[in-house]
C-alpha cells in the first residue's frame, strides 16, 4: 500500500517565501490597476492641500469683502410721536441716533385704523456733526391717517 503523497510546498519553509512573492505580486498589479501608487497618494495630498488652501483664501476674501472684519456702523430710529394735520397730511416725529458725519435714509409711513399703509416717504437724512437729532416730517395720505412711524432706515 502507498502511503498518500504530502505536497512539498507545505514541508518546504522557502514556499512561505514563494506564496509572499505572490500575494507581493498580485497586490501591485491591483496597486497598478486602481491607481495606488505612492506618485498617485502625493497628487492626491497636492490636490487636497490645494483645495485647502482655495478654500481659506475664498472664505477670508469673502470676509474682507463683506465688512465682517470691521465694526458696522450703529445707528437707531426711534418714534416718539406724531400729529394729525388735516384729512390729508400727518406729522411724524423721532429720532435718529447715527455716527456723526454719516448720511442716512428713514422711510416714513402713515397707517389708517386697520393698519394699511396710506402714506409713505422716504426722508434724506444728511450728514451731521451731531450724534442724536430729533426730526419730523410731513407724510401725505390717500385718507384720514390715525398713525405714524418710521418704518425703516438705511446707511447712504
Amino acid at each position: 500500500m502507498k502511503e498518500p503523497r504530502v505536497p512539498e510546498a507545505s514541508s518546504n519553509p522557502t514556499g512561505t517565501a514563494d506564496s509572499a512573492a505572490t500575494a507581493s505580486a498580485a497586490s501591485t498589479n491591483l496597486d497598478a490597476r486602481y491607481g495606488r501608487s505612492p506618485k498617485a497618494k502625493r497628487n492626491n495630498r497636492i490636490i487636497v492641500i490645494g483645495a485647502a488652501v482655495g478654500f481659506v483664501v475664498v472664505f477670508t476674501a469673502w470676509l474682507v469683502w463683506g465688512g465682517l472684519l470691521e465694526a458696522p456702523a450703529q445707528f437707531e430710529a426711534k418714534d416718539t410721536g406724531y400729529e394729525i394735520i388735516d384729512e390729508t397730511a400727518i406729522e411724524v416725529r423721532w429720532q435718529f441716533n447715527v455716527p456723526e458725519n454719516t448720511d442716512a435714509r428713514c422711510a416714513v409711513q402713515a397707517l389708517n385704523s386697520t393698519f394699511a399703509i396710506i402714506g409713505w416717504k422716504v426722508v434724506d437724512v444728511p450728514a451731521s456733526d451731531q450724534r442724536n437729532r430729533d426730526l419730523s416730517t410731513t407724510v401725505r395720505t390717500t385718507e384720514q391717517a390715525v398713525s405714524g412711524l418710521i418704518y425703516r432706515c438705511w446707511l447712504t
